[in-house]
């Protein structure tokens, strides 16, 4: 089979879908690391947040201008607002943000069961493509329309919604599996008639309720390739995200890059660096306190781990009888060491000599006594925010970017 010519991107939602996970969440210095580890592995786009969330705004606009200075670059931010102008607006008004999502419920079931007489198929239709007006007039360099429960959107609606988000200019069309209801049979079907008649690229938002998230994310991907336009699918890290959470990233990847129907014919943004993926996944299961499953695909304790006599002994024979793919492709291999003697640590109550004393092993030189403390200021707000000891990423980002530091960490009511 020839490769196809029409490439995959990830657009992670981690700092948008991953951190409505109930009961859990990121500080907005997690989420700034999340979005600097998503750029460092070459990630397409990051949805990093809601422009229309006044506790967001600083976060938001700090990581723009972390952009701006190259930190976070190529990787472009993109905000998720409701497809209805004032959303838009608001987004505008508050943050810097020039990529949005616009989004809003397309199924019989949410129209009826959600809107309750507000509105109307028709409605849906015309208050979206009054925020596609709205965000074009403002000077929104690039949006999608998502449709909230595409999956269970009749095709001939849904079509009709695709054509006019794309003739009032949206760049591609979010298929949201919202409930996890598709399959990968009836995903690719339904992606690839929507693909061919409506022309636009095609963005899969799979959720993972019966545990098809990834498998329908890659066969949506399929589709629309087949069908001869680009693909995008949102991914989060460790597969974070409400219920029973979204499209795991890595798996996504590890899907794409090895499988045997993907595998060599389906093109993956080049830009993809799969040896960050053990980094990043470490940082993400601190982050939110959750846990690696120690069976997940690529970054499990498991995952590269044999005992049976018949698989240890192939597996040591030659790697490939037992193994995919090599765990230094995804960055592992190092031990891990854990401090147990003296471990001194900086937190909200942390005074300046053991602030030195971290900052000294992290190789961090500061101007004079006041920008010491100046730091040592923000690390204790820090702290306050994450409820967690700051790791070396973390006190090295406050320590060369104060500024947005500052910004990140300041929240108001």
């Amino acid at each position: 089979m020839k490769m196809k010519t029409n490439k995959i991107y990830i657009i992670d939602v981690t700092n948008r879908d991953g951190v409505q996970t109930s009961r859990l969440g990121l500080a907005k210095l997690q989420k700034t690391l999340i979005n600097i580890y998503l750029n460092e592995m070459g990630i397409y786009q990051s949805e990093f947040g809601f422009p229309v969330t006044s506790h967001e705004t600083n976060y938001l606009n700090a990581n723009l201008e972390l952009a701006r200075k190259g930190l976070i670059k190529p990787m472009i931010l993109q905000g998720w607002v409701r497809a209805i102008p004032e959303d838009v607006e608001k987004a505008v008004n508050l943050t810097h943000v020039k990529y949005l999502n616009l989004s809003i419920s397309t199924s019989k079931q949410m129209i009826t069961g959600k809107f309750r007489g507000k509105m109307n198929r028709n409605s849906v239709i015309r208050i979206m493509t009054d925020a596609c007006d709205t965000a074009k007039k403002l000077g929104i360099r690039v949006f999608g329309v998502n449709a909230e429960d595409a999956s269970r959107t009749d095709m001939d609606y849904l079509i009709r919604f695709s054509l006019a988000a794309k003739k009032h200019g949206a760049s591609r069309l979010r298929y949201c599996d919202t409930l996890g209801f598709d399959d990968p049979f009836t995903i690719y079907n339904r992606v690839y008639e929507l693909a061919k008649k409506v022309k636009i690229p095609i963005e899969l938002h799979c959720h993972n309720d019966i545990g098809m998230a990834v498998g329908c994310s890659v066969a949506g991907a399929k589709a629309a390739i087949d069908a001869g336009v680009d693909a995008y699918i949102n991914t989060t890290v460790n597969g974070m995200g409400e219920r029973a959470g979204n499209a795991d990233l890595v798996s996504v990847l590890l899907a794409i890059k090895k499988s045997s129907g993907f595998r060599k014919k389906y093109r993956l943004d080049p830009r993809i660096d799969l040896s960050k993926a053990w980094k990043m996944a470490k940082y993400a299961s601190y982050a939110f306190g959750v846990p690696i499953p120690k069976n997940q695909p690529g970054v499990g304790d498991n995952a590269f781990a044999h005992e049976s006599g018949i698989h240890a002994d192939g597996a040591l024979k030659d790697r490939r009888n037992y193994e995919l793919y090599d765990f230094e492709e995804l960055g592992r291999g190092e031990p891990e060491i854990i401090e147990t003697g003296r471990k001194i640590t900086t937190g909200e109550y942390g005074g300046i000599k053991g602030f030195r004393n971290v900052y000294g092993k992290l190789k961090v030189k500061f101007k004079n006594d006041l920008d010491a403390k100046n730091i040592l200021e923000l690390a204790r707000y820090a702290n306050v925010h994450t409820q967690k000891p700051l790791v070396d990423d973390e006190l090295l980002f406050i320590a060369s970017h104060p500024k947005q530091a500052k910004k990140i960490l300041t929240v108001r009511p």
